[in-house]
């Protein structure tokens, strides 16, 4: 047996209570492994039965995923008395070994040394990780102000260029979209489906993207004033729609009060350490900090990076958000570059806001593996781009099979918490990626597929603005282009549009379609068929995806909730077929 590869450590994603009464374990082996099994107990049961040695109940480990070089093993536990003394058993061609806390050895030596078992202390209310209850039945729709619409008979500027002109290179181009165009398309973003708004930044800045903010008390101009932001959160929670905005504290713009005054003053500022200035002639004008004179977003000398680590700028920026939430109801705050912000800033703000407001939802820009900022103590969830790269990898590499994708999806449904995993925020493209519809040869088939997937997996989907039309754009000069509205209202998108209407409904309909329980099914002999069942009781429901080149005939059981490129009975070539048994 290969014993190298047998892992478990009772720390937080592999042992941790999923409620107020239950403890999840994973146990990682290789597969030559048959069966794992978990022997479990409180710690003290031997003396309340005075009994001279800890004993425990043998339980199997049922639940078994398949990675690339490992098998994960899965078990929840209800603790009698909220604690839990364990160790495991693993079975490979009739022998057994066991893995305690210090080593892995054949069941006939386990007596051999003195014994150090693994340990789940007590399950404290406090410590368990509640994110936010209703965010997982949330499905996102991120739009960016200035390209998404231009209310009618505002923003005349002559700065401001005409809506769809194009431009090279948009970055930087104004094209006047505000508030009050998201208000006036209110009846649009109910009509698709959506529950809940995420912003990128709002706030007066330097471009047209906002993310060199000047000054977080007032809505830039360019979309208009706070009491539209107040307009636009009323008129969104009366439709049931949620408004999330994005923070942005890791760094700010050159005209923010803060920087300004250090350029004026230099160390005589008594902002000097709202940043991270290392020379007394940072203020040299030159466009990078390469040379290090103070750090940066990146490397642009225009966005100065905040020292999150101060205890005044974590006072400012707590008050400013409290005000956010109290003056607005906002149910949500993103914060941009999430990763570099300082751990004591996210929790001594989370503390603040979730006095305020427990419901809102806090949601770190990560890239990456981000167990250290969801231990439930910072962020409630991440953009989840991992799964991203995962679904995109098989979609867009005809080579790649379903097994291959079982291996990452599997990844990825563990990498956290349950908790966590059921609020990740789960999406097919940003403002800083292309677009879906991209890599999908021009074919929207290919990018229902995608959709059907996201909105049928664990977490809290988001569409980026456009993707319900197929927009293509391949990098961030043009997947930011304006939403084409006169062609929207011309009916030019009518039919993509109504597919994936029929996708979100689904989503909020069927409760299976967010459920946690989420099973890949590779077909040796159809390579390219992505099968994923979703599990609750006697419910089941199927999503079939062939992502091959030649039809099939899938074996169906139940009710067809939802079909594309599907005739009743054979399923073509980028065809989806989603249905429920029971």
């Amino acid at each position: 047996m290969e014993l190298s590869a047998i892992r478990h450590r009772n720390s937080y994603c592999e042992c941790y209570a999923v409620d107020q009464d239950s403890v999840i374990l994973l146990l990682q082996t290789g597969k030559d492994a048959d069966s794992a099994f978990v022997i479990c107990e409180d710690p003290f049961i031997n003396q309340l039965y005075g009994k001279p040695q800890w004993y425990g109940e043998r339980v199997p480990m049922p639940e078994r995923l398949e990675l690339e070089h490992h098998y994960l093993w899965r078990v929840q536990l209800k603790p009698a008395y909220k604690r839990l003394q364990y160790y495991f058993e693993i079975v490979s061609d009739g022998q057994s070994y066991l893995l305690f806390e210090d080593r892995v050895c054949p069941i006939e030596d386990k007596d051999k040394r003195s014994l150090q078992y693994f340990k789940f202390p007590w399950i404290n209310p406090a410590d368990v990780i509640a994110p936010p209850k209703d965010i997982r039945n949330t499905v996102w729709y991120q739009i960016m102000p200035d390209r998404f619409c231009k209310a009618k008979g505002t923003n005349t500027d002559e700065r401001f260029k005409e809506w769809e002109q194009p431009d090279e290179p948009y970055f930087h181009s104004n094209y006047g979209g505000n508030l009050r165009g998201v208000i006036e398309r209110m009846n649009y973003l109910q009509e698709l489906g959506i529950g809940g708004i995420y912003f990128t930044p709002v706030f007066r800045a330097g471009s047209y993207h906002k993310y060199n903010t000047f000054d977080y008390e007032i809505i830039d101009p360019d979309f208009g004033t706070n009491d539209d932001m107040k307009e636009l959160v009323r008129q969104a929670h009366q439709r049931g729609i949620k408004v999330m905005l994005d923070g942005v504290f890791n760094h700010c713009g050159m005209e923010w009060f803060a920087w300004k005054d250090v350029c004026e003053k230099g160390r005589a500022s008594r902002y000097f350490d709202w940043f991270f200035i290392n020379t007394d002639d940072f203020n040299n004008g030159k466009p990078n900090t390469d040379d290090g004179r103070y750090y940066t977003f990146s490397f642009w000398a225009r966005m100065p990076k905040l020292n999150t680590n101060n205890e005044e700028v974590i006072r400012y920026f707590t008050d400013l958000c409290v005000r956010w939430v109290r003056e607005w109801d906002i149910d949500g705050i993103r914060f941009d570059v999430g990763d570099e912000i300082s751990h004591h800033f996210m929790a001594s703000l989370r503390r603040a806001l979730k006095a305020v407001k427990p419901e809102l939802f806090l949601l770190g820009e990560i890239w990456f593996d981000s167990i250290d900022w969801l231990h439930g103590s910072e962020y409630d969830s991440v953009m989840n781009y991992p799964l991203s790269n995962c679904l995109n990898d098989f979609f867009s590499h005809e080579e790649m099979t379903a097994q291959e994708l079982m291996y990452s999806m599997n990844e990825c449904l563990t990498m956290y918490p349950r908790q966590i995993t059921e609020v990740l925020f789960n999406f097919l493209d940003t403002h800083d990626t292309e677009r879906a519809f991209e890599s999908c040869h021009g074919n929207k088939d290919i990018l229902l597929q995608r959709l059907a997937l996201l909105l049928t997996l664990p977490g809290t989907p988001c569409i980026y603005y456009g993707t319900e039309l197929a927009l293509k754009g391949l990098n961030k000069y043009d997947n930011r282009q304006c939403m084409p509205w006169e062609r929207i209202d011309r009916g030019d998108y009518k039919e993509f549009f109504s597919e994936v209407q029929k996708l979100l409904l689904l989503r909020r309909q069927h409760s299976l379609c967010s459920a946690y329980s989420t099973e890949i099914h590779p077909d040796a002999s159809q390579p390219r068929l992505l099968k994923v069942v979703k599990k609750d009781g006697s419910k089941q429901l199927e999503i079939l995806l062939n992502a091959g080149n030649e039809p099939i005939t899938p074996q169906l059981h139940g009710k067809v909730l939802y079909s594309n490129a599907f005739d009743g009975t054979t399923l073509l070539p980028n065809g989806t077929v989603i249905c429920e048994t029971t």
